[in-house]
C-alpha cells in the first residue's frame, strides 16, 4: 500500500512537472503570438506603412506557424515530442530577438516568418505529450490547466505588450520576449528531465494526415477549426488597427483593452470543461462560436462606444476558448497512436485559416471599412455554428471534472501498450 501511494504521489509530481513546463512554453510563444496586433500602428508608423499594410506580419507569421504544424507533428511522433519541443523553443527564442532588430517591413516579414515557424511545435506537441501520457478521466483536466497557463500569456502580453511599446518602443516587446523565452526554455528542460519519453523510429510521416482526413468524422472537424480560425483569429488581427483608428487608442490604451479578449479567454478556459461534462461537447462548440458572433456583430453595430467594443473583445476571446479547447480535447482521441500528428494538423488548420481570413480582412477592410468586415464575419460566425452543430459529433465519453490537475500519468509500458 505504501509503495503504491509513493507511486501515485510521483506520477502526480512528474504530471505537475509536466505541465507546468508545457504551460510556461505555451505562455511565452502565445504571449509573442498575440502581440503584434496592439502593437501594429506602432509598427506600422516606424517602417512607414499604413497599420492595415503591417497586417502582413500577422499573416506571415501565421502561414509558416501552419505549414511547420504538418513537420513537427511526425517529427515528434518519430524523434520524441520533448527533444523536438526542446529544440524548436532554442529557436524560437532566437527568432523573436531578431525582430527587434528589423528595420523595414520585409525585414520583419522575414523574421516574424521564422517565428512562426519555430512556434509551431509548442501548442500541438505539449497537447500530443498530454495525450500520450495523462490518463483519459484526468485530461481535460490537464488540457485546462495548460491552456489556462498558456493562455494567461495571451491575456497579459497585449497589456504588457502595450505598456512596453508605449513607455519604449515596439522593438522592447520583442527583447523582451526573447529574454523571457530564455528563462522559459531553461525551465523546460530542468522540469522535464526526469521524463524519459522517446519515439516511435516506426512512425510515418505522410500517412497519418491521410488517414485523419480520409475518415468523415476527423474531416468534419478540421474543417470547422479552418474556418474557426478564419473568422475569429482574422477579427482579432485587426482589433487593434480598430481601437487606433476609431477611438484613437495609443499603444498602451490598445493593449490594455485587448487584454479583455485574453482574460475571457482564461475563464472560459477553466470552466469549458465543467459546460461540456454538462451540456454536451457539440452545444459548448456552437455556443462558443455563437459567442464569437455576438462579438463581431456588436463591434460592427455598436462598438462606436468604447465600453461596448471592450465587452464585444472579451465575448471574442470567451467565445474562441470555448469553442478551440472543445475541438482540441475532441482532436486528441483521433489517433492514438500518432497523436502528434493529429493535434498538429489541428493548428495547421486554425492557424492557416487566420492567415487567409486576415488577408481576405485587408482587402474587405482597405475596399469598405471595418465596420462592415466586422459585421460580414460576424455573420459567418452565425452560419459555422449552425453548420457546427449538424456536422460535429458529440459521441466520446466526456470525463468528469473534479479537479484541475491530473492524478497521475500513465507510465511507459502502458502508452506503448496502446491503452489510449
Amino acid at each position: 500500500m505504501q509503495t503504491q501511494m509513493q507511486t501515485q504521489t510521483q506520477t502526480r509530481a512528474q504530471a505537475s512537472a509536466l505541465i507546468l513546463g508545457l504551460g510556461l512554453a505555451g505562455f511565452v510563444v502565445m504571449a509573442d503570438n498575440w502581440v503584434v496586433s496592439p502593437i501594429l500602428p506602432a509598427i506600422a508608423k516606424d517602417v512607414g506603412v499604413t497599420p492595415v499594410r503591417a497586417a502582413i506580419l500577422i499573416a506571415a507569421y501565421m502561414l509558416p506557424f501552419a505549414i511547420f504544424q504538418l513537420v513537427f507533428g511526425p517529427l515528434a511522433d518519430r524523434y520524441g515530442k520533448l527533444a523536438v519541443l526542446r529544440f524548436t523553443m532554442i529557436g524560437f527564442t532566437l527568432a523573436t530577438g531578431l525582430t527587434a532588430l528589423g528595420a523595414t517591413i520585409t525585414d520583419l516579414t522575414v523574421f516574424r516568418a521564422l517565428t512562426g515557424a519555430f512556434a509551431a511545435a509548442a501548442m500541438p506537441v505539449s497537447l500530443a505529450l498530454l495525450g500520450d501520457t495523462v490518463r483519459m478521466e484526468d485530461r481535460q483536466a490537464a488540457i485546462g490547466s495548460f491552456m489556462g497557463i498558456s493562455f494567461l500569456g495571451q491575456g497579459l502580453s497585449m497589456g504588457i505588450g502595450g505598456a512596453i511599446a508605449y513607455f519604449l518602443n515596439w522593438r522592447g516587446v520583442f527583447l523582451a520576449y526573447a529574454a523571457l523565452s530564455v528563462v522559459v526554455t531553461a525551465l523546460l528542460i530542468v522540469r522535464t528531465r526526469t521524463l524519459a519519453l522517446s519515439g516511435n523510429p516506426k512512425s510515418e510521416f505522410v500517412a497519418p494526415y491521410l488517414r485523419l482526413v480520409g475518415k468523415g468524422r476527423s474531416l468534419r472537424t478540421y474543417l470547422v477549426v479552418l474556418f474557426e480560425g478564419a473568422l475569429i483569429m482574422g477579427s482579432f488581427s485587426y482589433l487593434g488597427a480598430y481601437l487606433s483608428t476609431r477611438h484613437g487608442l495609443d499603444n498602451l490604451g490598445i493593449g490594455l483593452a485587448m487584454m479583455a479578449f485574453g482574460v475571457a479567454a482564461i475563464v472560459a478556459g477553466r470552466k469549458s470543461g465543467t459546460i461540456a461534462a454538462r451540456i454536451g461537447r457539440r452545444r459548448t462548440l456552437v455556443g462558443g462560436l455563437l459567442l464569437a458572433a455576438l462579438g463581431d456583430l456588436a463591434i460592427a453595430l455598436v462598438g462606436g462606444a468604447l465600453p461596448v467594443a471592450i465587452l464585444a473583445i472579451a465575448l471574442l476571446g470567451a467565445g474562441f476558448m470555448f469553442a478551440h479547447s472543445t475541438l482540441l480535447t475532441i482532436a486528441t482521441e483521433f489517433a492514438a497512436r500518432s497523436r502528434g500528428a493529429a493535434m498538429s494538423l489541428v493548428a495547421f488548420c486554425m492557424m492557416g485559416g487566420g492567415a487567409i481570413g486576415t488577408t481576405l480582412g485587408q482587402r474587405v477592410i482597405e475596399g469598405t471599412s471595418f465596420v462592415l468586415f466586422f459585421g460580414l464575419w460576424g455573420a459567418l460566425l452565425l452560419v459555422l455554428a449552425g453548420v457546427a452543430y449538424v456536422v460535429v459529433t458529440d459521441t466520446l465519453a466526456v470525463p468528469t471534472m473534479t479537479a484541475m490537475a491530473p492524478t497521475a500519468v500513465m507510465t511507459k509500458q502502458e502508452i506503448s501498450g496502446g491503452t489510449i
